[in-house]
């Protein structure tokens, strides 16, 4: 019945981490599902400690909420969020794209390329957390290249509370389809065409946007956490 590792070797937190956060980018586990500490010392023969330490490895990454008094559960985004979130990155990553063209030169383009191979990777091993990560940290790199301190920081903020979402509805399609939307804007940027990549930029954003909250208009799935780990 499970796959889980009943071993006498103790899991380490960062093992049993990387466990829920397969669950978790795989959608076996829900956004609003509750990580109580008792039941997960309990599933993997481990001490309360060991699973808190884990839980505050998972809260670092935002994939879930550890709130005072209350508990640890999978973070969830609301639409309206992703939709506010998703209308500040269309103003700022408009200035950032054209910022970008003006700065990038040869080893800016080396870099991205190294970093699309990445992508490509991670899409063809199917790795969806990595490659979510992977499509995120491409307008990160931007932002690093085009040396905008401010920009960079809003922006790492502003994806790491819409990565859980894309980890939990981009489809292996959508996600190529963004990668492709990269390389094109790579393109764009090298010809100069600075009004170009812009409107490819902004396309691509609207693009990422409607996979997610087309997402929240579908029945939410339910699954006790006993079975979404041991499936």
């Amino acid at each position: 019945m499970s796959n889980i590792d009943r071993s006498p070797v103790a899991r380490s937190s960062q093992e049993i981490a990387g466990d829920i956060a397969a669950a978790i980018a795989e959608r076996r586990l829900p956004p609003g599902a509750k990580l109580k500490e008792e039941a997960l010392a309990r599933l993997y023969s481990v001490s309360r400690t060991k699973i808190r330490a884990a839980l505050l490895m998972l809260a670092k990454d935002e994939l879930i909420r550890i709130v005072p008094e209350k508990g640890a559960c999978v973070s969830r985004l609301s639409e309206r969020e992703a939709l506010e979130i998703f209308a500040v990155r269309r103003i700022l990553e408009e200035a950032l794209a054209r910022e970008f063209v003006e700065k990038a030169d040869e080893a800016a383009y080396r870099r991205l390329e190294e970093h699309m191979a990445a992508e490509r990777q991670a899409l063809a091993s199917n790795d969806t957390k990595l490659r979510t990560r992977l499509l995120g940290d491409f307008h990160i790199l931007l932002a690093e290249i085009a040396g905008n301190q401010v920009l960079l920081d809003i922006l790492r903020k502003l994806l790491a509370r819409t990565s859980l979402a894309a980890m939990q509805s981009q489809s292996n399609h959508a996600a190529t389809c963004s990668s492709d939307e990269h390389k094109l804007f790579i393109e764009a940027a090298k010809a100069g065409d600075a009004d170009r990549a812009v409107d490819l930029m902004l396309r691509h954003l609207d693009h990422v946007k409607e996979t997610l909250c087309t997402d929240y208009r579908k029945p939410a799935a339910k699954m006790d956490l006993v079975s979404a780990l041991l499936a």
